[in-house]
């Protein structure tokens, strides 16, 4: 067995572990992921095999070192101050790098951590409070009326739309959307997605930092967040390459600088607003498109899932069209704050996406269909 061991207040689903052995005989019974996961964990190897979502390419195999990983638990732990004791739930695949994170933070840190399975709303059938929680944007939207139960929610694995941003205005959950990717251990910056002001605010208004790091401003003796960009998690640093997308530089989660494909505008040292993917931008007539921003503006007029893109045409070169899943209807798209340019030339309807199997779409697969 590997030198990694279990804090000594480590819970799993109510029950505490001696050694290694006694986790990984209880975890079959919980699921054959976290199964075969805790041997990969406890094994002599100092390095884990996980396998990448696909949703941006072809799923692929990644080594990570093991130290990587308790080094991205603690930085998460410090952020959220999440100290021994924390109740979390895991309700991620363990499959996948999102929900290894949460059991390695909790070995790590000490946390009581229950594992349910990863289904569309897993706070259904609980009725006891967490700390903290992990969910992709589905479950989001589905736990709407029980995210009461979880005091700080991270959100990741897919873009959070207006409407659901929208919908966690009103909840006492402190909710933040992740930015990372398996390469880089799980997230590297998370952003609030509720309870600031979304517009910078001037000097006279005493902006400060809170605990964790975000601009805050008093007024009125309340304090809320002067705005919302993606914030750096410890020990990391950011650039951008000629195209303008993200570099991160984090030697305590990888061994190289990690190239993304991620556009970025960056704000300050720590701080940074993501505008798209690289390879995602739309060239029609000679103006630069990013389906992310397009997206998030029509997300607020339709809503079941639906994706923009850009498809071969004679005269622009690109053209922009949108695919919305479900069955053929009406959609007024006036009133949203769009050019004329992001307004899409022909709108698409089909009965159902082709998805990853963490449920992401794959567009360009999904585009195949309209052929």
């Amino acid at each position: 067995m590997s030198n990694f061991s279990i804090h000594p207040s480590f819970l799993l689903n109510g029950e505490s572990f001696e050694t290694p052995l006694e986790l990984i005989s209880y975890s079959e019974s919980v699921s054959d992921d976290l199964y075969w996961f805790l041997q990969e964990w406890f094994s002599d190897s100092e390095t884990l095999i996980v396998q990448t979502s696909g949703s941006t390419g072809t799923p692929k195999l990644v080594a990570i070192k093991k130290e990587f990983m308790e080094n991205s638990s603690k930085a998460t732990g410090s952020f959220f101050n999440l100290q021994e004791g924390t109740k979390a739930l895991c309700c991620l695949s363990t499959a996948y790098i999102a929900g290894k994170m949460m059991v390695i933070r909790a070995l790590t840190l000490g946390w009581e951590l229950d594992v349910v399975a990863p289904v569309s709303n897993p706070l259904e059938n609980v009725f006891e409070p967490y700390d903290f929680c992990a969910m992709v944007p589905m479950q989001a939207k589905a736990s709407l009326w029980d995210l009461h139960l979880v005091k700080k929610l991270l959100i990741g694995g897919g873009v959070v739309s207006q409407s659901l941003q929208e919908s966690l205005e009103g909840l006492s959950t402190q909710c933040y959307a992740s930015y990372g990717m398996t390469e880089t251990v799980s997230h590297v910056a998370v952003k609030r997605l509720n309870h600031y002001i979304s517009t910078p605010l001037d000097d006279q208004n005493h902006e400060n930092f809170d605990s964790n790091g975000f601009r805050k401003s008093v007024q009125s003796g309340v304090e809320v967040e002067s705005r919302s960009y993606f914030k750096l998690l410890p020990n990391i640093t950011i650039s951008q390459d000629d195209r303008g997308c993200l570099v991160i530089d984090a030697p305590l989660l990888s061994d190289e600088k990690v190239i993304t494909n991620d556009i970025i505008k960056q704000h300050s040292a720590s701080e940074f607003e993501w505008l798209g993917r690289f390879d995602n931008v739309i060239n029609s007539g000679g103006v630069k498109l990013h389906p992310e921003q397009i997206e998030k503006e029509l997300s607020k007029c339709i809503q079941q899932r639906f994706f923009v893109a850009g498809v071969s045409d004679e005269v622009l070169g690109e053209k922009l069209i949108l695919v919305v899943e479900g069955t053929s209807s009406e959609l007024n798209l006036t009133g949203l704050n769009l050019s004329k340019y992001e307004l899409p030339k022909e709108i698409y309807f089909l009965p159902q996406f082709i998805e990853t199997t963490t449920n992401k779409i794959q567009r360009q697969k999904t585009l195949s269909m309209l052929n």
